[in-house]
Formats: structure tokens, sequence, C-alpha cells
């Protein structure tokens, strides 16, 4: 996830997975075939466009939300969403003071859970990424920087790399917060340090493939994507102070723009079409839409809106529309703005700062107090169909972005995770 409040630490050693069983089923009920066989392999899932493949979902829920499935209230203190692969979903938190990774099977119950390091103790403890799986093995950064490979049925370790000791990882004051990516053999990460700015590993040994030292700024909390451009693979993501690429084959820079924000976030996973990118950053910092060149090796400024922040809810673009929450000061209004121009469609001051995803036409959003809404979209913006509210907490409490796959809506804050049946009923 892409989230606020995180900090620095040292990694530490990994120890053995230890196996447990807990969990609370409301409607407990056998997962489907279906259910067992969805996927939703990394954050915002496969290619991370944050789009379910679910059809015949609800376009209104019942009074107080969809039917509870089932609720697992053992993840630990952390930020963490979920991923899903073959009838498992991995998460991660801090348990006795360990950041500890977790495979739960589809009815909610603990499969295996793993270390991966000390538990960070500074600001908002707590983990921050979701596990990528890619071909049988989980892989997820820690809070201190501790990026590590797990088989993905037992938790058994299978390498571990501190990105601190070997790239000399320079992280912001609110520590390690990407959601690692795996493109063909490759896990890509933004250790930020001066022996690697962003770095290839071999997804199977841990090895170090390449090394980019010509970015010149350190790592933030974004979580990239991969795409291809006039023929290029690219991975896309944000520095502390620029927005760049960087070839997936090589490591090479292909362009790179600056992008200052006015807090020191720069955590929005980036939104890229036909070579233009969307970035943002909260309180005021605005949001921009850049024209990428690759022959100039930069990328300019297509529109600049400095309402259009936003903090750790991403954005999505939805034909021709961009779709995110700000998180300014004296403001949090939810926004539809067409993509080529900035031009307003819709804004609500009533959503709230939230992380959102799309399935079967409707957009699914958790605001960072605990209210959930399911809205509508189209092409005069959105409207709001349903709402409900999980338990209330303070602000920036409920952080991980939901996930939609398999009929289910699954919601994370804290240590508890819910599953909900969005499925329409027939007949």
């Amino acid at each position: 996830m892409n989230v606020r409040y995180l900090a620095v630490a040292v990694a530490v050693v990994l120890a053995a997975p230890v196996l447990a069983v807990a969990a609370e089923s409301p409607a407990a009920a056998p997962a489907t075939a279906p259910v067992a066989a969805a996927s939703w392999p990394e954050f915002h899932g496969t290619g991370r466009t944050n789009i379910s493949p679910d059809k015949g979902l609800l376009k209104q829920w019942p009074e107080g939300g969809p039917p509870l499935v089932w609720k697992f209230s053992e993840c630990g203190q952390g930020y963490s969403g979920v991923s899903i692969a073959e009838g498992m979903i991995f998460t991660a938190g801090y348990i006795d003071d360990q950041e500890t990774v977790l495979a739960l099977d589809m009815d909610g119950k603990l499969l295996w859970k793993a270390p991966n390091g000390e538990a960070w103790s500074g600001p908002s403890p707590g983990a921050r990424t979701t596990p990528t799986f890619s071909e049988g093995i989980l892989y997820q950064m820690s809070a201190a920087g501790r990026l590590a490979a797990f088989e993905a049925k037992t938790g058994k370790p299978v390498w571990a790399v501190d990105l601190v000791a070997e790239f000399g990882a320079k992280f912001g004051i609110w520590a390690a917060a990407e959601n690692v990516i795996v493109d063909g053999n490759k896990v890509l990460c933004m250790p930020g340090g001066p022996k690697g700015r962003v770095v290839a590993l071999d997804k199977r040994s841990g090895k170090t493939l390449w090394a980019n030292t010509e970015i010149e700024h350190t790592a933030a909390y974004c979580s990239p994507l991969v795409v291809t451009y006039r023929g290029v693979r690219q991975l896309v993501t944000m520095t502390q102070k620029s927005v760049l690429g960087v070839e997936v084959e090589t490591g090479r820079l292909v362009w790179q723009a600056p992008f200052l924000p006015k807090s020191p976030q720069n955590a929005l996973t980036p939104v890229f079409y036909d070579g233009q990118v969307f970035v943002a950053c909260g309180h005021w910092s605005g949001g921009t839409v850049l024209k990428v060149d690759p022959e100039a090796k930069t990328a300019s400024t297509v529109w600049f809106r400095k309402e259009l922040d936003n903090c750790h809810g991403g954005a999505m673009l939805i034909d021709g529309r961009l779709y995110g929450a700000a998180c300014r000061m004296g403001g949090k209004d939810f926004y539809c703005v067409d993509f080529s121009t900035g031009k307003t469609i819709k804004t609500d001051a009533t959503i709230g700062k939230a992380g959102l995803t799309l399935a079967d036409g409707m957009m699914y959003c958790l605001n960072h107090r605990g209210t959930v809404s399911l809205l509508a979209v189209g092409p005069d913006g959105f409207r709001i169909a349903s709402q409900f509210d999980l338990k209330r907490k303070p602000d920036n409490y409920y952080l991980a972005h939901p996930v939609v796959c398999g009929g289910r809506l699954y919601l994370r804050g804290g240590p508890d995770l819910y599953a909900y049946d969005v499925r329409a009923r027939q007949g």
C-alpha cells in the first residue's frame, strides 16, 4: 500500500514460520469454487490496474452493508492490504515485535505466519506493504527495508536481502512502504541508496541483476507500476523529488521530471496512459499530468491543479476520467476530472480521504476513518449508491486499499481483516 506516517529502521534476521489457527466467521460457509480460484496476486491486482475482473456483483448494498462472511482479528498492527492466489490470502502485520507475513485460507483460517525482521517502533508503527505473489513465491518489503521471499504454501524462507546493507537504502522519515513488483524473472524495487537507487533482483535467488546509481534522489513511499511505451518496458515510480521511468531489462534511466511536494510523501502510484502520467502528493502539493518525452529524457506539464492532491488512497483512470481523493488542509474532496484537461466533472465532500478499487462498473472506497462507499461511475462522474461504517477509528487508521476478488470485498483495519459477500443473488 501507499500509506502515510512511515519510518526508518534496521533490517534483521529471519526466523522460521509458525503455524496457528484463528478466525471469526459470522456467516461461515465453505469457499465456493469461484472464490477459491480467485486471483489478486499483488497490490492493485494483476498489472496494477486496480480493476477486478469480477462480474455479477451487487449494485446496491443492504442497509448496514453487504453480508459479512468472516472476520480475522490476528493480522497484527499495520496497514497492509491483501493479495490472493492459489486459494490463499496474504497480508502482513506486527506480531510480537516482528514484521510478520501471514497466509489465510479462503475461509479466514490462519495457515502460517513467518517473521520478516524486527518491527519498527517509530511514528505510526505497523507493517506497510502487501505481499506480492509470483509462481509460488511471496515477496515482501519490511518497513526496515528487509526484502524477503517465502514459499507461499508454507511460509518457508527462500532468501532475504537487507537493502540498507546492500545498497545503502535511504528512506524518508516514515520508512519503507513500497509494494515491490515482479516482472519476468526480476523483483523490482527502489532502495533509494547511493549503491542502488532502483534495483532488480533475481526472483529465485535475490541476486542483484542490475542497480541504477545515476538517479539523484532517495526513495519516497511510492509503489511503482510497469508499462511498455514506445517499445521500452519500464518501471514508473516517484522519488522524494521526481517521477521517472527506468528500463526493466537494463536499469538505465529512460526519463525523469521534477515533482517536488510540499509534504515529503510522494506515495501515489502513478497513473500512466498513452505516454502521459498523473502524479500527486498531499497537503496542497497538487496533482499534475505530464507528457513523457523519451528522446529528451524528461516529461513536460500538460496540466496542474493544486487542489487535486492525493496522499495515500490512489487514483484511477476509467474511460478518460481520473478519480481520486484529495487530502489537502481544509478539505477532503473526492474528485472526478477529465484526464486530458484536468477539468472538473464532479466532486464530493462527504466520501472522505479514501482508498479505492473498481469492480463490475462500481467503485469501492474505504475512507481513513472507516466509512465504506459504493459508487456508480459513468460519464457524469459518480453517484453514491450505498454506504456503511466499520468500527469508527481515529484518522488514518484505515489506510489499506479495498480489494474485490472472487465475489468478496476485503477490508483491513489494524489487526482486523473483513471479508464481505458482494455477489448479486440470482432468481
